[in-house]
């Protein structure tokens, strides 16, 4: 009984968790109330032995050998397993995913009328969206999901021969930039206007605004051919500096390390996350290596094959094995749509719902998963967080989903601007 009572109590205070209830009698008992009773109970059962051995003439002594140091060990043996479970679950994990009880709640939806937007960034109580058939127009949603609005964005050169003009938002400020085309374009969140302020400083394949004047970015070396991540500063000389020991050659240097580069919108920590390998990568503001950090699936080579071309290009040879599909971090949290099933799931939901990883940026910690579930035939395509909501992009619609307190708790909290419809 004081072994099963200190297990409650651990449950209680140091779970990410809370099980579901114990069956019999007592099965509508809560774990509050499971403490409590186990207390009462334990309590009466060790006064029942001491009187019963008083009866006998047993020495105190005695008394205390034969109750209270057994339970103490009982105790200390399950303290002892559950933290060596709470181990082996976040720090040696074996692909097992742990589900917690509703981490995410539906609270609405808004039809946008479209599915080619994306999400360009959050802030001040609106979801900033771009769409990739009008790359010009910049749509505002209000957190509370009733009312949007679009504005078209003004450039002052059109010249450039754009591929996929893309837009980013990182207020006070909103960028536009394709980099097939090395130009970055600035406008003030408010205003229409986005002037140019880079322009033949670098190719990119994506890029990532830190501030203003800073950028973190992909491309490919000139060098080697193979990926590099980089850093633009348009107040310095020179502008671009290369970092090619952050991402690891396994076997081409260009297919298989391929994955998203992200910024934590809280710490200002850029990240990037493979796809076809367990692992990702932590980085200051400087672009220097912070942390290697590894997912809890077993991927830790990437499984491409790449044939090499006459004109000295490489093609894939046959699909990879994606593991990571899309991410987004956010307070030191890195929420990772993965595309491996864990031992123990269920492939049919599997073919009904999205499933997220959590995972801590600062050190190797997981942190658990949720499901995010299909809107009729439409899956999760994008994501965004704020410290207390997850927004999901699915066929045209953003729906809102509330996270949980074993969510948030794990998060750097900004203090996110509330509405009165929230």
């Amino acid at each position: 009984m004081v072994a099963f009572t200190a297990y409650i109590y651990l449950i209680l205070n140091y779970s990410d968790f809370i099980p579901c209830s114990c069956g019999g009698i007592i099965e509508k008992l809560g774990w509050t109330e499971h403490l409590v009773f186990n207390i009462g109970f334990a309590v009466l059962a060790l006064a029942a032995i001491v009187l019963a051995e008083k009866g006998k003439g047993t020495p105190a002594v005695a008394v205390v050998l034969k109750s209270v140091l057994p339970s103490l060990a009982a105790a200390g043996v399950v303290v002892a397993l559950f933290l060596s479970s709470e181990h082996i679950m976040k720090k040696e994990n074996n692909f097992i995913r742990r589900f917690g009880q509703h981490p995410i709640r539906d609270e609405k939806a808004f039809d946008l009328g479209a599915n080619s937007y994306y999400f360009a960034g959050i802030a001040d109580g609106q979801v900033y969206l771009g769409n990739v058939t009008a790359p010009l127009m910049l749509t505002t949603v209000d957190t509370a999901l009733t009312a949007k609005k679009a504005v078209k964005i003004r450039l002052d050169d059109t010249s450039h021969p754009f591929r996929s003009l893309q837009m980013k938002v990182e207020p006070p400020c909103f960028y536009l930039y394709d980099g097939s085309v090395p130009v970055i374009y600035r406008g003030q969140l408010g205003d229409s206007l986005a002037r140019t302020v880079s322009f033949e400083d670098a190719y990119f394949s994506q890029l990532e605004p830190m501030d203003s004047a800073n950028f973190a970015f992909r491309t490919q070396s000139a060098e080697t051919k193979a990926q590099v991540l980089g850093k633009l500063a348009l107040d310095r000389e020179p502008k671009v500096t290369l970092n090619h020991e952050l991402l690891e050659k396994q076997v081409d240097g260009v297919f298989d390390t391929d994955g998203q580069l992200l910024r934590d919108d809280v710490t200002g920590e850029p990240v990037y996350i493979y796809f076809y390998r367990n692992e990702f990568l932590v980085m200051d503001s400087s672009l220097h290596l912070s942390r290697r950090l590894h997912t809890i699936d077993t991927i830790s080579r990437a499984q491409v094959q790449v044939r090499s071309l006459s004109g000295g290009q490489h093609k894939m040879g046959a699909p990879p094995l994606q593991v990571n599909k899309r991410s987004v971090v956010h307070g030191r949290v890195l929420f990772n749509e993965s595309n491996l099933m864990g031992k123990f799931e269920s492939r049919e939901m599997w073919s009904r719902a999205a499933v997220v990883d959590m995972y801590r940026t600062d050190r190797q910690e997981y942190l658990g998963s949720f499901y995010v579930h299909n809107r009729g035939s439409h899956k999760m395509a994008r994501m965004i967080v704020t410290d207390r909501h997850f927004f999901v992009l699915s066929g045209s619609e953003i729906v809102r989903y509330r996270f949980a307190q074993p969510v948030t708790r794990h998060f750097i909290i900004t203090g996110e601007t509330k509405t009165p419809a929230e």
